[in-house]
């Protein structure tokens, strides 16, 4: 059992900052994870250990010499490597564990947890503890924080604040959730064009450090109209005596604090952004939008795609309530069902003719998974590219006719394959080479139709300004199951009895 973090793990120093190696929030999590076990064997029957622990409290009871090896492992953990780990731990362990965290690191991993682990962790703090964490943040995380606070501590937060830092806070709460209002910093250094470098670089020796991800100093008029950017670079490579006004960049990309924060990441990507600043309708500088907050619009925005597509909320906890885990899972489950019910249905119409051709019923579930495969690819492509921003009116029909061609093409090759592998394995059989033959149709019928549904699903959802991933696959899985037992044994039908 490891007695502290150091006895295992080498940590290094560079410029003052801890250099951390890139699988240790993993090996730690494995310490914490055995720690506790052990602990919790050799304390089955201490009594005495039990009586000390609150009956309240839904955390694991420890020993001291469990807590002590606990805290030296969290130690030295960066707020976010302690707020995985506390994803990965059952509710009893978790807290146990957010009890010897570090009382300066609560507030920035509370910013780290997701919605669902973040309301365990507030429902084990006092009021006091949660004051304290959240009065270290800053208003932008505060203003994150403020639907999963009780009324009562953001009142006792916000008489904390200055009337600066209250104006700030009540700017980012107006702001709608996915907004780049609601995720802009508004820690900025601006200067004035009419100043001298020199006047420059003697202002911003007096931080005692700047605002994380500076990259540039904002040009701003005696009322705050953006006017442009200076890079850091220009401000330490250019002649002091020289005026601001004089290097200034006046082409820049500015944002809107409307604008969606998904198009900004767009942006940031296109140009390799570090940082961007935020105006208003009238110009006035009201923030900056920096990389580390859009990093967190793509993880999130892929999460959301991911767990959407399959009809999952990305915010649950892995160890929440069974109850409301299987709730939240109950709508898409029931629309599986109510399609596999169809799907049953569609193949017992066709009983007759399975039982003719029995080869049909092992041939089935062939051509649903081709088209199901080649409908998720054009799925998965088109959610992407609504996600990026690429598909607009202009070039949607563009898009499908590719994307038919392409459908086609694929379902003319590999229902050629399919059809000439039917017909080898049942070529000794009356109906081999016919059976070949509907096998080759049906594939290219249902290839085809897998497409179309891949590329309507998300459309047809982002027309009525809903997530373009939602149950995507679940739908796309329905229509390719359920129309390619249509087509397969209707063909079949056709051509075997001459009859539908």
């Amino acid at each position: 059992m490891p007695h502290s973090l150091n006895d295992q793990v080498e940590l290094h120093e560079n410029q003052g900052h801890l250099v951390r190696d890139s699988e240790e929030a993993s090996r730690a999590l494995e310490w914490v994870h055995q720690i506790l076990e052990e602990d919790e064997d050799n304390n089955k029957g201490n009594k005495e250990l039990r009586s000390q622990h609150d009956k309240d409290d839904e955390s694991q009871p420890i020993s001291q010499e469990a807590a002590d090896e606990l805290k030296a492992i969290l130690a030295p953990l960066h707020p976010a490597d302690v707020a995985w780990i506390l994803e990965a731990l059952p509710l009893d362990e978790r807290l146990a564990v957010w009890n010897l965290v570090q009382s300066e690191s609560d507030g920035d991993i509370l910013m780290e947890v997701n919605d669902g682990v973040r309301e365990t962790l507030i429902n084990a703090m006092d009021r006091d503890e949660l004051v304290d964490a959240v009065e270290t943040l800053d208003t932008d995380e505060i203003a994150d924080l403020v639907d999963d606070l009780p009324p009562d501590v953001m009142a006792q937060v916000q008489e904390g604040l200055s009337h600066e830092e209250r104006a700030q806070l009540r700017a980012a709460m107006s702001y709608p959730e996915d907004s780049v209002g609601a995720r802009m910093d508004f820690e900025v250094v601006s200067i004035r064009e009419e100043t001298s470098i020199d006047l420059v670089l003697r202002y911003l020796r007096r931080f005692d450090e700047l605002p994380d991800h500076t990259d540039q100093v904002f040009v701003v008029d005696r009322v705050g109209h953006l006017k442009g950017t200076l890079s850091l670079a220009q401000i330490l490579t250019t002649d002091p005596t020289v005026l601001v006004k004089d290097e200034m960049q006046t082409d820049m990309l500015t944002l809107n604090p409307l604008e969606e924060s998904s198009d900004a990441a767009q942006a940031f990507e296109r140009y390799d952004l570090v940082s961007a600043p935020v105006v208003d309708e009238a110009g006035r500088l009201v923030g900056r939008l920096t990389v580390n907050e859009i990093v967190d619009v793509i993880r999130e925005e892929s999460e959301e795609d991911a767990f959407a597509a399959v009809g999952l909320d990305e915010d649950l906890d892995l160890f929440g309530s069974v109850w409301e885990t299987a709730k939240s899972r109950w709508l898409w489950l029931g629309v599986n069902l109510c399609t596999a019910f169809f799907a049953s249905r569609v193949i017992s119409a066709f009983d007759g003719t399975i039982e003719r051709v029995v080869a049909l019923a092992a041939l089935m579930p062939i051509v649903a998974g081709m088209a199901g495969n080649s409908g998720n690819q054009t799925l998965t492509l088109l959610v992407r590219s609504l996600a990026m921003g690429q598909v607009t009116e202009a070039n949607k029909l563009d898009l499908i006719k590719k994307e038919v061609i392409v459908a086609i093409i694929n379902g003319i090759l590999w229902g050629a394959i399919a059809g000439l592998c039917a017909w080898g394995l049942y070529w000794d059989s009356d109906e081999g080479m016919m059976l070949g033959f509907v096998m080759f149709l049906a594939m290219i019928l249902n290839i085809i139709q897998g497409a179309v549904v891949g590329l309507a699903v998300p459309m047809i959802l982002r027309y009525f300004d809903r997530d373009p991933a939602m149950g995507g696959s679940v739908l796309l899985t329905f229509t390719t199951d359920s129309g390619g037992f249509l087509i397969f044994l209707g063909l079949a039908t056709i051509f075997f009895s001459g009859t539908v």
